[in-house]
């Protein structure tokens, strides 16, 4: 395998080992809590460290990759996982097992954006499509093979074993990164800017805690909205230094550029529709239906192979439909798919339950695929880092976001159907409550130019005649060809 092949493997192998140990955590925890000594309740706190900790360093992960290279930085990050890990698995305490999760929260904020970053900076813009789809995989299926595989290590094993599991990966991924990623990092290094990253530390942090103690009940209501009025206030005040200082830790400058603003906005309302649906999802399936943890994850595992299915196919849709065309298109369906969810009832055959999900998997996928490609497709080489931050703090942001609007639209259903607990009859409201913020996508993506990331798609290849060179070939990584120039004061796609 070539480098450009091998570089978004580890990278994609270090996301699927980050999305999967929360979600194998999140089944674990009645385990953990016995063996803690704690309530369940209590050690969810664990969870929301760790979330908090990623809001406050995504921010600064790509100023420390240009100043340290992204390489030393991914490598790093990965031993700050690690031993995050083992903390994790030697933590006899609620309060050490919390900030074991928080210090993996530091390595997962560095890992996965510089990752992205060494992506962007070592593939060919013509293979960045099928380079950033072995992102989306681990993304989409991460969540959902968690909690099978959490119930199944700690009814057959111990707990601790989840986190003793990271480490060959992240030895494995520390090796790769050596002998596979190029030693990037920016010439121009800017100082770090110290008063951005204390206010948007601190009101992402804020605001991260609110949404998720309001998806987890782990705090009073009031509490939880104080905490988002607050980061809300610290996020206005980080707006107002970012536009008086000359190298601000988030630069929104970048937001000019029509694909990344689209990419990031209309991602945003797309993801808070995926993000709902590991929440939702085996709820429903247990809570709802009656199924035990082990056959709703068997079920709801065929959103995982629907992403991966698309991924053999999604270049070539592309190549032929360009961005802006599946983009507007796969917004609406892939809503739709997210919508049918709530049409399903205890009665519904698991055959049709799986194929909904297998498809639905697969128009979410090609979604993100393009979200994440089309993205950079107009940056410079010099803005990828700060972009990549940009990019994963507003994903996070909208993840989280999406687990909130589903526990209030669901505690909103229930309110309305006039019944204290969850039941069945309440997930079609709160499934359409999510599948409407997601297909708002769709607004957003019908902005964009016809030919928008025509030379990462390979659309401009395809309108031309043009055929595609052999992936691999030495013609594959020779600039497309020349656009036209822009006419008189109309920028540059």
């Amino acid at each position: 395998m070539r480098p450009a092949q091998i570089v978004p493997l580890v990278v994609a192998t270090a996301l699927f080992m980050e999305n999967t140990d929360s979600t194998v955590i999140a089944t674990a925890l009645p385990a953990i809590a016995a063996s803690l000594g704690v309530d369940p309740i209590a050690l969810k706190l664990a969870l929301t460290a760790y979330l908090v900790s990623l809001a406050i360093f995504i921010p600064i992960s790509g100023w420390a990759a240009d100043r340290y290279g992204a390489r030393n930085v991914f490598r790093a990050a990965l031993c700050v996982f690690m031993a995050g890990s083992l903390a994790c698995a030697a933590a006899n305490s609620l309060a050490g097992f919390v900030a074991a999760r928080f210090v993996q929260g530091i390595g997962g904020a560095m890992m996965v954006p510089v990752g992205r970053l060494v992506i962007l900076r070592s593939v060919p813009k013509s293979e960045l499509v099928g380079a950033l789809a072995y992102l989306t995989i681990p993304a989409l299926i991460g969540p959902i093979l968690g909690p099978p595989l959490g119930g199944f290590i700690t009814t057959y094993a111990d707990w601790r074993w989840i986190f003793f599991i990271n480490i060959p990966i992240g030895l494995a991924g520390i090796v790769l990164a050596t002998l596979y990623f190029g030693d990037i990092r920016e010439e121009v290094r800017p100082p770090l800017d110290g008063v951005g990253f204390l206010l948007s530390g601190g009101g992402l942090a804020l605001l991260m805690l609110g949404f998720a103690s309001t998806g987890r009940h782990l705090l009073p209501d009031g509490v939880s909205w104080a905490c988002m009025a607050g980061g809300l206030v610290l996020v206005g005040l980080y707006l107002r230094h970012a536009k008086r200082t000359a190298h601000p830790l988030i630069r929104l400058d970048l937001l000019k550029h029509d694909t990344f603003r689209a990419a990031v906005t209309g991602g945003s309302l797309f993801r808070i529709g995926t993000g709902a649906i590991p929440f939702l999802l085996p709820l429903m399936l247990q809570i709802g239906f009656g199924l035990d943890p082990l056959h709703s994850g068997l079920i709801t595992f065929a959103a995982a192979a629907g992403a991966l299915l698309i991924k053999i196919v999604g270049p070539r849709i592309l190549r032929a439909h360009g961005f802006r065309r599946v983009m507007v298109t796969n917004a609406l369906v892939a809503s739709a798919f997210l919508a049918a969810n709530g049409l399903f009832t205890a009665q519904t055959p698991h055959w049709i339950i799986v194929s909904v999900l297998l498809l639905g998997g697969c128009v979410r996928s090609l979604q993100f695929t393009c979200v994440n490609a089309i993205a950079y497709a107009d940056l410079e080489s010099r803005e990828m880092s700060a972009a990549t931050s940009l990019a994963s703090v507003a994903q996070q942001l909208s993840l989280s976001l999406g687990v909130s609007i589903g526990a209030l639209a669901l505690e909103g259903a229930a309110a309305w159907h006039g019944h204290g607990g969850i039941e069945a009859q309440d997930f079609p409201l709160a499934f359409l409550a999510v599948a409407v913020i997601s297909a708002g996508s769709f607004f957003v993506f019908r902005r964009l130019a016809p030919d928008a990331g025509a030379e990462v798609s390979g659309q401009r290849r395809v309108a031309q005649g043009v055929p595609r060179p052999a992936e691999g070939s030495p013609q594959s990584l020779a600039p497309l060809t020349p656009r036209p120039a822009p006419e008189p004061g109309r920028p540059s796609a």
